[in-house]
């Protein structure tokens, strides 16, 4: 563990985790866009798993109030490492930022508002535009169809899509924010998934908990996704296809279970089969084996898991999408905020420009 910066004399009201894995210049472009913030009551710790690219050796901490550089002896994964990073964290927020991704300027500072805006809500979803095509949208929360497949809300839609602000159903791990103490008591994220929907899991568990998560269309980060693993990569495809099995599995209350298997099982059949267009047939045929062969053992247990009497069947259903079409298409899923005094602020980019692209340094990783 190498301490680049003083401690600050107070508690940090953000703690900014980045988990690295041969970042190549993302993660350098990624700090830099934390230096740039204008709020500056925060910290940041970067959690190298064991890159072999000399990535963790290029980052600045120049103009980061607060930093520190861990260098884990192994690749952990993304869940693990976030864990180790929100156990050493001493901030009241976890904003979680990928490396592949830059924060706009006022990222933190738009939080910030949203939690006094808010002061019941413990999870907020950042608004996530493409890196390379800024007039695209990359994330609007994650979205979660009943029948138990998750999806970027908005990938690829056109920027003036991106909703105003209101409830989703998990944040998106590239740039989510949590309570660090509801974080902890939840367990964190699920060790066992390594990395894909580890995010989804964690939300899942924290609806089952009446857990509210809202989308911020003004709180920007912009992300060149899967720039780092790959997007249509066998890895990726694997751990995507297992992970998405344990979630439902493991979370879905009885009754929706015994509701929704049919079509779950028709859809995981015919994700099996467009995967082969894409070169990925046998790793997801790989992911659906090992995530059923182990989906009942994962139920059954107590790790990472959350009661679900604490909240009603029906209350639970209204977080999730039911319509198949939104997750064709992509759409994004938030809804109104419910129980708020306050008036939703509106899409910041609609009907006009998109937000200007921040400078990116570098190649691709």
């Amino acid at each position: 563990m190498n301490a680049t910066k003083t401690d600050l004399m107070q508690a940090p009201e953000f703690s900014v985790i980045i988990v690295n894995y041969n970042g190549g210049d993302y993660i350098c472009a990624a700090v830099r866009s934390l230096a740039a913030q204008t709020f500056r009551n925060f910290e940041v710790i970067v959690l190298d798993n064991a890159s072999t690219d000399g990535s963790a050796d290029k980052i600045d901490f120049t103009g980061v109030p607060s930093a520190q550089l861990v260098r884990n002896a192994d690749n952990l994964g993304f869940a693990a490492a976030n864990n180790l990073g929100a156990h050493m964290a001493t901030g009241r927020w976890l904003a979680l930022l990928n490396p592949d991704a830059e924060a706009a300027p006022d990222w933190l500072e738009k939080i910030a508002a949203a939690s006094r805006r808010h002061p019941d809500c413990r999870v907020f979803a950042s608004a996530q535009y493409d890196m390379a095509h800024p007039d695209h949208i990359d994330g609007a929360g994650d979205a979660y169809l009943i029948f138990g497949l998750p999806w970027r809300g908005g990938f690829g839609h056109p920027a003036s899509h991106m909703p105003a602000e209101g409830e989703c159903f998990s944040p998106c791990g590239a740039a989510a924010i949590y309570d660090r103490t509801l974080f902890l008591e939840h367990g964190g994220f699920d060790e066992r998934f390594f990395c894909y929907c580890e995010d989804v899991d964690l939300g899942f568990r924290m609806q089952l908990a009446d857990e509210r998560c809202i989308f911020l269309p003004d709180a920007i980060v912009h992300h060149m996704g899967s720039a780092i693993t790959g997007k249509h990569s066998k890895f990726s495809a694997y751990h995507g296809t297992r992970n998405r099995i344990w979630t439902y599995a493991k979370n879905m209350p009885l009754l929706l279970l015994l509701l929704t298997l049919p079509v779950h099982i028709v859809l995981s059949i015919y994700l099996i089969f467009r995967n082969a267009f894409i070169g990925c047939f046998s790793a997801t045929l790989r992911g659906t084996w090992d995530g059923l062969r182990k989906a009942m053992s994962i139920r059954r247990g107590t790790d990472w898991k959350t009661d679900p009497r604490k909240v009603p069947v029906w209350a639970l259903s209204r977080t999730m999408a039911w319509n198949p079409h939104l997750l064709n298409s992509r759409a994004a899923h938030v809804r109104p905020v419910t129980g708020s005094k306050h008036v939703p602020s509106s899409n910041p980019n609609a009907e006009k420009e998109p937000p200007a692209q921040q400078t990116r340094v570098g190649k691709e990783a």
